[in-house]
């Protein structure tokens, strides 16, 4: 299937009470573990990419893999820039031809913020490129982006204008997530979500959803969580079937074999979540 926009997959989901997978993958192993975990689940999925990553790997490039691999499944699937308060970034990706992008100017005051998000919005819709967009910082740090402590919470009539003023396409509101591994039990906000909705009927974006329950899953997206988040995981899982694949085959020097292994472990992972979130069979 042609890649898809964001819009189109968001919205069916937030319409239909789904959840999608945002899975941010780290290379072409991780890319295509993704996309045939969903091709398997028949769920629409988002290749969500690192700002960190980008640099390393360039956007035009990761738009080429991504279209490239993309193609080779029935399913939809969307390229999403994660957490970036970069505009320079965020250009070179909207100029390559990605399809969604976070400006991230959680840091900045509202106003700046409000102000800054609207020109991103405005750049973004001329070339087809939805925006995420963040009023207070999701605590925790993910790739070097972020913050050590969550940012206050905006106001509901101030997020609503916020959300109507820079025609956002989808909302990432501060409800107790964290990036990274949570310490403790976190406490959720699930009420805000159902305000924020209840006041503008946007698809909301959970980050930090590594090291939740399944019942606040489901709880969250029957609140309008659409877009789902799962970094750190991701990571877990990778590095830790690279070092079990490696522990229990001394011997052996072949890189296929390993990447092929730890190719089916995130596989495995991201097919797991998209039975939670109930995606699977939404393709």
């Amino acid at each position: 299937m042609p890649v898809v926009p964001m819009q189109k997959i968001l919205q069916d989901a937030f319409a239909k009470r789904y959840g999608v997978g945002a899975f941010n993958i780290v290379d072409s192993v991780t890319m295509q573990a993704v996309l045939e975990a969903a091709a398997k689940m028949r769920s629409p999925v988002i290749i969500q990419v690192s700002v960190k990553t980008v640099k390393v790997m360039g956007a035009k490039v990761l738009r080429a893999m991504f279209a490239e691999m993309a193609a080779r499944f029935d399913i939809p699937a969307t390229l999403h820039l994660d957490h970036c308060p970069d505009r320079a970034v965020i250009e070179d990706c909207v100029a390559a031809g990605w399809d969604s992008v976070l400006f991230d100017a959680s840091l900045l005051s509202y106003e700046e913020n409000l102000k800054q998000t609207r020109e991103v919005v405005e750049l973004a819709h001329r070339h087809g490129v939805a925006v995420e967009g963040e009023l207070e910082a999701i605590h925790g740090v993910e790739d070097g982006v972020g913050s050590e402590s969550e940012g206050a919470a905006v106001a509901l009539e101030d997020a609503v204008r916020f959300i109507r003023e820079t025609k956002l396409d989808s909302f990432a509101p501060a409800i107790g997530t964290a990036h990274g591994v949570y310490k403790g039990e976190p406490k959720i906000n699930f009420e805000r979500v159902s305000e924020i909705v209840a006041a503008e009927p946007v698809p909301i974006v959970l980050h930090g959803g590594t090291g939740l329950s399944d019942v606040v899953f489901r709880d969250l997206i029957a609140r309008g969580a659409a877009k789902v988040n799962i970094s750190t995981q991701l990571k877990i899982t990778f590095c830790d079937g690279l070092r079990g694949y490696l522990e229990t085959h001394a011997s052996e020097h072949d890189p296929l074999k390993l990447l092929n292994a730890v190719r089916g472990d995130v596989t495995e992972m991201a097919a797991g979540y998209m039975k939670i979130f109930g995606s699977e069979g939404r393709a």
